[in-house]
């Protein structure tokens, strides 16, 4: 077991630069937990603990309770932590975390892993790199929503979860196989919205669709509705 968690704190941004030793005497101060796929749980009620996903796929989301209206602010996989911003203010997530997968955790006290910070300056370093990465990864998203229109913000969003890893191929990684209800929340818009979208892009051959799997066939079109003529920043925060 401490192999494979090894294996995924190394590829995880936030624990880059951490070494091997340093990292087994991490994971003997961790509590080992499971999420049933599709859990919810308010952030007030891990707001003690902080949590590294091993397996599985987990999202943040705020909810209008007078309409309903959901927004995804991360969708976060192995490597990844919540909720880290915790950690500086000490409040908790205002939303809703939910297990999109059945979910692997590592969870120690928020108190212990403050502890972390200051006494490794390797863990320390990663951290502040992390945090930055997640806050630029929320201004992208405010600017989304009040500067472009559903089909920039569904370009962009596709784009940012490109599979840099296989070049040519065009494969979408961790948003592949959601819903497009769940791909609406994530762009502040809703299911139909983002259905007549996709078939308009699929009729004109920008995307196929396979069996809620979606793939880039002209990767040129989908920059071309961004405005943009590279690649954005990938949405994670994984190592390349």
């Amino acid at each position: 077991m401490n192999d494979r968690c090894i294996q995924v704190l190394n590829n995880s941004q936030l624990f880059e630069y951490i070494d091997d030793e340093t990292l087994l005497e991490m994971l003997a101060t961790f509590r080992r937990e499971t999420w049933p796929r599709r859990r919810t749980v308010p952030g007030e009620d891990v707001q003690d603990r902080f949590h590294v996903i091993m397996c599985g796929r987990l999202r943040m989301v705020r909810i209008n309770e007078d309409t309903g209206r959901m927004v995804t602010l991360f969708l976060l996989g192995p490597g990844d932590c919540f909720d880290i911003l915790q950690l500086l203010n000490g409040q908790p997530f205002d939303g809703v975390l939910e297990a999109r997968d059945e979910l692997e955790l590592l969870s120690l006290p928020v108190k212990e892993a403050r502890l972390w910070i200051s006494a490794h300056p390797d863990f320390n370093r990663a951290f502040l790199s992390y945090l930055g990465k997640q806050m630029h990864a929320l201004a992208n998203l405010a600017g989304d929503l009040a500067l472009h229109d559903t089909e920039t913000r569904l370009a962009k969003l596709l784009l940012r979860h490109l599979d840099r890893h296989e070049p040519g191929h065009n494969n979408i990684t961790l948003i592949n196989d959601l819903s497009h209800e769940a791909i609406a929340e994530m762009i502040g818009s809703v299911r139909a919205v983002v259905n007549r979208q996709l078939q308009h892009w699929r009729k004109k051959g920008i995307v196929s669709l396979d069996h809620g799997h979606i793939h880039i066939e002209k990767l040129e079109g989908l920059l071309e509705r961004t405005h943009e003529h590279r690649l954005p920043a990938p949405n994670n925060n994984h190592k390349n």
